[in-house]
């Protein structure tokens, strides 16, 4: 289930221009994103670390599909909060829901960065899918 949520407002964001990496813990998976190869189809937002996420193959949860209605999708990102796109009142909203929120919260379907950084990124220990964790 992916689309748009017709009930919040529009998120503004930049797709990046350059490449960047995102560091996923606890796994520890480097992720390199190039800027020509932006993932923009399947879930949250085009180019938003859930999208970027599934699109390597880490399997996070996302109940609503990515379209900002639940907080499912809820990361903490530990480095690269300031390339990332502002969180919009809809995002925070969710958020509030989400178990453990820390100043650096965002939901993955929503957080899109700029490239201008690498991003190093914790899913929080609730929201592991630990089948897809081992090796």
């Amino acid at each position: 289930m992916s689309g748009i949520n017709p009930y919040i407002e529009k998120q503004e964001f930049e797709l990046p221009q350059e490449n960047y990496r995102i560091t996923f813990l606890p796994m520890k998976k480097n992720v390199e994103v190039l800027f020509d190869e932006i993932p923009t189809e399947g879930d949250g937002l085009p180019g938003s670390m859930l999208n970027t996420a599934l699109s390597a193959g880490i399997d996070m949860e996302h109940s609503c599909g990515g379209v900002c209605a639940c907080s499912t999708c809820h990361i903490i990102v530990r480095q690269g909060l300031d390339s990332c796109n502002e969180a919009t009142d809809d995002e925070e909203d969710m958020l509030d829901l989400a178990p453990g929120l820390e100043p650096q919260s965002r939901l993955a379907c929503q957080c899109v960065p700029d490239g201008s950084q690498d991003i190093i990124v914790e899913i929080p220990e609730w929201n592991r899918n630990l089948v897809s964790e081992t090796h």
